[in-house]
C-alpha cells in the first residue's frame, strides 16, 4: 500500500511539473524591433527572459502580429546610402521557425502599419512620401495610395475593422480611412506632433498621443471628432506609444524623452501615475490578461516590465540596439 501511495505521489509530482512546463511554453511572447541593429528580440512573458533574436536586416520599426499569431509583420526601411538594391518592404516572420518567409510591397519609408481583422490587408504610413498605402496580402500588391498629412507615422485600426486612423507629425492631423472604399473620409486636428493611435476595445473611442503637445486627444469615432484632451506634464512628458487595456479601463502612454510611462483612467481621463522607465520608451504594449506592460526603450537598449496592479517596474530586460516597436502574442 505504501509503495502504491509513493508511486501515486511521484506521478502527481511529474504531472504538476509537466503542467508547469506546458504553461510556461504557452506563455505569450513579446517581439521587440531593434531599429539600429536590424533584429527582433523575443521575450517569454512567463519568465521575462530573452529566448531568441531574429535577424531581419535594414531598419525595423513598426511591428504587428497577424490575427492568428502565426505571422509577425515588420516594417523594414533601407537607408538611401546603403540600399544595395534592397527595397523597402514589410517582412513576414514565421513565429514558429523565426524565419522570414515573405516580403510585401509597400510605399517609401514605411514606419507604422495596421493589419486588417481578416488578415488580408496592411495599412501603412510612408513617412517621407507623405502617403498611406494599402497592400493586398493575397496579391502582394499595393492597391491604394492615399495622400495624408506631412510625415505620417502612427496607424491604428478600429476593432470592427471599418476605420483606419493615420497620424501626421508635421501637420498635427489625423486622416480617417474608410476601409470599404480605401479613401480618406475625414481629417481632424489634434495636439502638436501626433505620434500614435489606439482604439478602445468597444471601438467608441480612439486615443492619439501628441509629443510636442504633451497630451492625449480623446476621439469619438462615431463623428471622428476630438471630444476631450488629456493634458500630461508640459516640458516633461513626450507622449509617443500608447496601449489600451483589454477591459478599456486604463491607458498606458510611453513618454519618450520624458523617460516615464503615464497611467490614465479612461473613465475620468485622469492621470493616475507616472512610472519611471528606461531611457526614451517608444513602443508600448500590454499583455492580454492586463497584468504586465512592456516598453521598448530606445536609448537604454532595454525593455521595462511594468506590473499593472502596483504601477511599478518589476524587471528590465536587455534588448538589441535601438528598441523601437513592441508586439505581444495572445
Amino acid at each position: 500500500m505504501k509503495g502504491k501511495r509513493f508511486m501515486a505521489a511521484v506521478s502527481a509530482l511529474v504531472l504538476c511539473a509537466a503542467s508547469a512546463l506546458a504553461n510556461q511554453r504557452r506563455a505569450p511572447v513579446v517581439y521587440v524591433s531593434n531599429e539600429r541593429e536590424g533584429t527582433i528580440t523575443v521575450i517569454d512573458t512567463g519568465t521575462d527572459r530573452v529566448v531568441s533574436t531574429i535577424p531581419v536586416g535594414a531598419r525595423p520599426r513598426g511591428i504587428r502580429l497577424s490575427p492568428d499569431g502565426r505571422r509577425l509583420y515588420v516594417a523594414l526601411t533601407y537607408p538611401s546610402n546603403a540600399r544595395n538594391g534592397e527595397k523597402d518592404s514589410i517582412a513576414v516572420v514565421d513565429t514558429g521557425s523565426g524565419k522570414i518567409v515573405k516580403r510585401y510591397d509597400v510605399g517609401s519609408d514605411p514606419e507604422q502599419f495596421a493589419v486588417s481583422r481578416d488578415g488580408t490587408r496592411l495599412y501603412i504610413s510612408n513617412e517621407d512620401a507623405g502617403t498611406a498605402s494599402v497592400t493586398d496580402l493575397r496579391a502582394n500588391k499595393v492597391i491604394a495610395t492615399l495622400v495624408v498629412g506631412t510625415e505620417p507615422e502612427g496607424v491604428g485600426i478600429s476593432p470592427e475593422g471599418r476605420w483606419v486612423y493615420v497620424t501626421s507629425e508635421s501637420s498635427s492631423i489625423v486622416s480617417v480611412i474608410d476601409t470599404r472604399t480605401n479613401r480618406v473620409k475625414k481629417t481632424f486636428l489634434v495636439g502638436a506632433r501626433p505620434r500614435a493611435v489606439a482604439f478602445s476595445p468597444d471601438g467608441l473611442r480612439a486615443y492619439v498621443t501628441s509629443e510636442n503637445g504633451a497630451s492625449v486627444s480623446v476621439v469619438e469615432t462615431g463623428t471622428h471628432s476630438v471630444v476631450s484632451t488629456i493634458q500630461l506634464r508640459r516640458g516633461e512628458d513626450k507622449p509617443m506609444g500608447i496601449a489600451v487595456s483589454g477591459n478599456g479601463r486604463r491607458l498606458y502612454v510611453a513618454n519618450g524623452r520624458g523617460n516615464t510611462v503615464s497611467v490614465i483612467d479612461a473613465a475620468s481621463n485622469r492621470v493616475l501615475a507616472s512610472i519611471p522607465s528606461g531611457q526614451r520608451p517608444w513602443g508600448i504594449a500590454i499583455t492580454a490578461d492586463g497584468k504586465k506592460v512592456y516598453t521598448a526603450n530606445g536609448l537604454s537598449n532595454d525593455v521595462s516590465v511594468i506590473d499593472a496592479t502596483s504601477n511599478t517596474v518589476i524587471g528590465t530586460i536587455k534588448a538589441g540596439d535601438g528598441p523601437w516597436g513592441i508586439a505581444i502574442g495572445r
